[in-house]
């Protein structure tokens, strides 16, 4: 079933591709074909747009809520649950900040221009550093979650959890809170299912209109992401393996091929775990007692190569659009795809959705997803050998830690 939709994707984002720039090419031969063609391609990609909006806050809020809450009481992992969960997100806080700055070094997107209304623009004054931080305690919560505000929406879900964890009778709360976690990622699921629609109706809009430069931004935006992806493997996660686990390179590479292999050929971090757990403790006779923590922890809370992609992403479709991110916004992406790495369920078409919820806080419009959305598979695929590569290398951190 998952194979036969990313088939469906990659085959609307092919013929997407073809039918924008073959509009392109006979706009002026009939202007009037090109005009109803664009208008009826944009009312679909619309529709699929605003599903994907109605679904971001309820994913993000019960995803974060139930995962937070499912991680038991932290004070009872001790001085181990503490310190991964540190680990964890000091490596998505790094990912995220270098794909941040090798979109701005790169521009990916440069070179398309898609104009939006000027009513949808607001020219922001820059907030200061307090108050970007004053400003993730929401006023009023369920303000926050009708309005979208992410960062505030993050911080009530983190916080709701962590107190719904604490309870001694938590169980019909909780069993609530992962059912409607339950339901928002089977609505998601019957969205992924009208998907390559809603992708084939958006990029041909966007290709009748900005031609072929698109595909030329585009490539310069996925290697963009495979090159961060390579910079957080070279120069954080190895050099922690060596210096603070104490595991030359080579022997860290060659014991997690199989774990990588498979993460890559399954695009799920979830799925890999069995995996994980036994070339760790086969390869480099890691503790079960460290594994078996570190291990699905990792799966849930260490997303480094989806903030990487967001990272990108988000330099990419705001560029495509013309508006300039400030400081505050930069600072904000690295706080949302950060603190939205806690609890991200792992399952298909949830980095998009976390995409939303970025380019959301920073007020951009989501049209640009479906840009991307072509080669996300291909990414994905890439992000999830990252990201067990990732948890590999914090279990080997932390059981040298624990001798």
């Amino acid at each position: 079933m998952k194979n036969n939709l990313t088939k469906k994707i990659f085959l609307s984002f092919f013929f997407g591709i073809i039918f924008g720039i073959l509009l392109n090419l006979l706009s002026n031969l009939l202007p009037n074909f090109f005009d109803t063609s664009t208008i009826v391609l944009e009312f679909g990609g619309n529709i699929f747009l605003k599903i994907i909006k109605m679904l971001v806050v309820p994913i993000v809020f019960f995803s974060l809520l139930t995962g937070v809450a499912n991680l038991s009481d932290i004070s009872s992992i001790g001085r181990i649950g503490i310190k991964t969960i540190c680990l964890y997100l000091i490596t998505t806080l790094f990912a995220i900040t270098i794909s941040l700055l090798i979109g701005y070094l790169i521009n990916p997107g440069e070179e398309i221009n898609i104009s939006i209304s000027n009513e949808s623009i607001n020219i922001k004054e820059a907030p200061t550093f307090l108050e970007v931080i004053l400003n993730i305690i929401p006023d009023n919560p369920f303000k926050s979650l009708t309005e979208g505000n992410m960062l505030q929406v993050i911080f009530f879900a983190l916080l709701l959890g962590t107190c719904l964890s604490g309870l001694e009778k938590k169980t019909f709360l909780l069993n609530f809170f992962e059912g409607m976690n339950a339901l928002v990622l089977k609505m998601l699921s019957a969205l992924m299912i009208i998907a390559p629609i809603g992708i084939f109706c958006l990029i041909s809009k966007t290709f009748a209109t900005q031609g072929i430069s698109s595909i030329i931004e585009l490539l310069k935006y996925f290697f963009g992401v495979v090159t961060v992806i390579f910079i957080q493997l070279s120069f954080v996660y190895l050099p922690f393996v060596k210096i603070f686990g104490g595991i030359s390179i080579l022997k860290f590479l060659n014991g997690i091929k199989e774990i990588i292999l498979f993460a890559f050929s399954t695009s799920s971090s979830s799925a890999t775990i069995p995996v994980t757990l036994e070339n760790l403790n086969k390869n480099f006779k890691v503790k079960k007692k460290v594994s078996s923590f570190t291990v699905p922890l990792g799966a849930t809370i260490n997303m480094d190569g989806t903030a990487i992609m967001q990272g990108m992403a988000t330099i990419f479709i705001a560029n495509i659009y013309n508006i300039e991110l400030l400081l505050t916004d930069f600072l904000s992406i690295i706080l949302t795809a950060t603190l939205a790495s806690i609890g991200t369920a792992g399952v298909p078409g949830v980095g998009i959705i976390m995409l939303g919820m970025v380019l959301t806080q920073v007020g951009l419009p989501l049209e640009g997803i479906a840009i991307v959305m072509g080669v996300d598979r291909i990414l994905d695929m890439i992000r999830t050998a990252l990201n067990v590569t990732g948890d590999a290398m914090v279990t080997l951190v932390i059981n040298k830690k624990e001798k």
